[in-house]
């Protein structure tokens, strides 16, 4: 990020100096790229498959990522399951030894998080053989569906610009496309479509645009329901403005037989998540979160919620996840001056991940972009986000998933009005916009050689603000990924017993199994005390038993001592 920023500081000077500088050489690409955004449908199919391309190009140096992170395994869980054809899983014999963060043990065994990213997992696994292969999908069809948008809103060589945009900013390298859990892809696609489809089907009133409008409510609603919500509300506004009061209305006739079928396709989809709910959760009206978060947690979502009384926790690291990590914001939001100290972290959090320092130049133009009718709608759509976001603890870039598409038009809005500054006459403008751009694939080169170039990114989980901008490396839970390929390796059937010390991060869990715990070739399990090991042991006592002690350098792996006869000798 630093070189980035000083990249971006030393474009901006040449900018001011020499304001032409390589016009001989933007002028035709800038006019190639013109004649490609014209074929808009094309624009569309060009920017996915660049997505896909890109990232599959640069495996050897920045491979498939390994889950690392509480959220990961989570939706692995998910993936494993409805890849099994399950919708969920019974409760283990034994799961007081699997205990995990995000992870429903009762009713049933299963992954406390909405269904959508596990689904598409699950269609990775089954249809290309790797999890991953969801993700990419889904990157693809995401920066795809931003082009579409933009172009519902903006001239189509800024449209195919963002898209491509997309592609080097969250398609390569941000946590988004190399972890398991954001779940950013599905709910910025599903953004891009409700937003994308709205004017068009105002303007011309066609069944296509209100089926993928159903769509990319489906996608928000299956994801991140409640930021979903908060970019629907001005959505429906409008739309209920239009279809009661507008002077262009259409007939009534006319709109039925156009939103019958989506109305259908939506109302299909509510039942589906109603009954998964059932399945999972024990009702249709037990939304995802709500039986873990009651079951585990003290810190609440929303400021004006009060903090849970602290259960009884069986371990240690759960204890300092939910009752330390957790509650650290929620205290402090809670304090006279904490509210605004968090409120600005958190919008710091959230306009970097999408700007880093590279694109913050444009937004000199901010001032023009408010006053500007074309994408005022779209202001406002931020504005409730904002507001919505004022009243959650927590946040983390993919909550604003759903906004993407927004932001990349407005950026791209400030881009247009700074092609066209001339200060002192000089075009400065155009020439901050080539080269931002210019920085924006150069940057891409550099991340992906960090390694040869010396440039490291720290270990997981030192660098939060890496991982989300620029990781995570390509390391990060490797150790962890080496275990297993070395216990699935042995003959027979494995039992690794973890044993963390006094000082572990709680961020980095190594207790998680796949959907079926019996039948996996290695079982993931907590330490207890010596009866509740030896009563494990007992139960899978077809399985040679390990001792994993993930804080020590190098990890230990040992056979376990043999607690069952120490612990009858006590007796």
């Amino acid at each position: 990020m630093v070189l980035e920023g000083g990249l971006t500081a030393i474009a901006i000077a040449l900018a001011f100096l020499s304001p032409r500088i390589g016009s001989w050489f933007f002028s035709p690409m800038e006019r190639a790229f013109g004649r490609l955004a014209r074929k808009q449908g094309l624009s569309v199919a060009v920017v996915g498959a660049t997505a896909i391309l890109l990232r599959l190009a640069m495996l050897p140096l920045f491979p498939i990522p390994h889950p690392f992170s509480p959220d990961d395994f989570s939706f692995l869980l998910a993936s494993d399951t409805f890849a099994s054809g399950r919708l969920t899983n019974p409760t283990p014999a034994m799961w007081v030894h699997f205990e995990s963060i995000h992870i429903t043990m009762k009713p049933t065994y299963m992954s406390m998080y909405f269904p959508a990213q596990g689904l598409v997992l699950a269609a990775g696994k089954v249809l290309a053989g790797h999890t991953w292969y969801g993700v990419l999908a889904t990157s693809a069809l995401m920066c795809a569906a931003i082009c579409w948008m933009l172009q519902a809103w903006l001239p189509p060589t800024w449209a195919l610009l963002g898209g491509m945009i997309a592609v080097l900013r969250l398609g390569l390298f941000s946590y988004w496309i190399n972890t398991y859990h954001s779940g950013g892809f599905i709910s910025a696609m599903g953004g891009a479509l409700v937003l994308g489809a709205f004017p068009r089907f105002m303007k011309k009133v066609r069944l296509r645009e209100s089926l993928l409008m159903a769509i990319g409510l489906i996608l928000l609603a299956t994801s991140r329901p409640y930021e979903g919500i908060l970019l629907c509300l001005p959505v429906a506004f409008v739309l209920g403005r239009w279809v009661f009061f507008g002077s262009n209305r259409p007939s009534m006739g006319l709109l039925l037989r156009r939103t019958a079928a989506p109305l259908v396709l939506v109302l299909f989809a509510g039942a589906w998540m109603g009954y998964y709910d059932y399945r999972a959760f024990g009702s249709p009206l037990t939304p995802p979160y709500k039986i873990d978060r009651a079951t585990y947690a003290v810190a609440p979502y929303f400021v004006w919620q009060s903090a849970r009384p602290e259960p009884v926790y069986r371990y240690k690291v759960m204890r300092e996840f939910y009752s330390h990590s957790e509650m650290t914001d929620y205290k402090e939001i809670h304090r006279p001056s904490g509210l605004l100290t968090i409120t600005l972290i958190k919008a710091v959090r959230g306009f970097l991940f999408f700007t880093g320092n590279l694109l913050l130049a444009p937004l000199i133009m901010l001032r023009r972009v408010l006053m500007d009718r074309r994408i005022r709608f779209l202001v406002v759509c931020c504005l409730v986000l904002a507001a919505g976001m004022l009243v959650e603890i927590f946040l983390i870039p993919h909550y604003l998933a759903p906004f993407t598409a927004a932001f990349y038009a407005i950026g791209l809005q400030a881009m247009r009005h700074l092609r066209v500054w001339e200060p002192g006459g000089q075009p400065v403008g155009i020439g901050m916009v080539r080269l931002i751009v210019t920085v924006c694939i150069v940057m891409t080169g550099v991340r992906l050689y960090a390694g040869p170039l010396h440039l490291r990114i720290p270990e997981w989980p030192a660098s939060e603000w890496n991982c989300e901008w620029y990781g995570p490396a390509p390391q990060f839970g490797a150790s962890r990924a080496n275990i297993v390929t070395g216990l699935e390796q042995l003959s027979g059937k494995q039992l690794a017993i973890v044993r963390y010390s006094s000082h572990h991060n709680p961020f980095d869990e190594w207790v998680y199994n796949a959907a079926d715990i019996d039948h996996s070739k290695v079982i993931w399990a907590r330490e207890m005390d010596a009866a509740d090991n030896c009563e494990l042991m007992q139960y899978y006592k077809d399985r040679k038993a390990w001792l994993v002690q993930p804080d020590l350098t190098p990890t230990s792996v040992s056979p376990y001592p043999s607690v069952c006869q120490q612990t009858a000798s006590a007796r």
